[in-house]
């Protein structure tokens, strides 16, 4: 089954750990001030001993969102081939999108302040059709821009042929 949303023999380029990073950081920030807040709010409001178990719940939470956030990362991968872009993503729901260099209309390269900071970027591919866009993140700057100007030179070329 895993053969149908990564064909063996490609060679599979996988995100930075960065993207795991940023996205545990984003966990920590949240979950540890809204699970406090939350358990502060119970406190006030309710008691103070349902606020242990406020605290409780959002640890248990952050565990299992934590052990998510490492399978998600794993799961990003693509490979370039000769005539498309292969981008497979998912753990529970698998996809695999092909987007030929012919169907690209533009890239786009994008870095929230969080993404800036800890050094990764997005790739969006864009096409005629929305069902065969596809992005690609965590991407190193320097391989978002060597990804950016290859896919927009090979885009070009395909649909001057068109």
């Amino acid at each position: 089954m895993d053969t149908l949303f990564a064909p063996p023999g490609e060679r599979w380029q996988a995100v930075s750990p960065r993207l795991r990073t940023v996205r545990r950081t984003l966990l920590t920030f949240w979950l540890g001030f809204g699970g406090l807040a939350a358990a502060i709010a119970v406190g006030i409001v309710v008691d103070w001993r349902l606020a242990g178990g406020v605290i409780v719940a959002a640890a248990a939470l952050f565990g299992w969102a934590w052990w998510l956030i490492d399978r998600n990362w794993r799961s990003w991968g693509y490979a370039e081939r000769g005539d498309d872009l292969l981008v497979t993503h998912g753990v529970l729901f698998k996809t695999l999108v092909v987007v030929p260099y012919g169907r690209m209309q533009f890239v786009d390269v994008t870095a929230g302040p969080v993404e800036r900071k800890f050094g990764i970027a997005k790739v969006q591919l864009h096409t005629a059709t929305p069902a065969t866009d596809a992005e690609i993140p965590g991407l190193t700057p320097d391989e978002a821009e060597r990804l950016r100007d290859r896919l927009a030179a090979l885009g070009e070329a395909r649909a001057t042929g068109l």
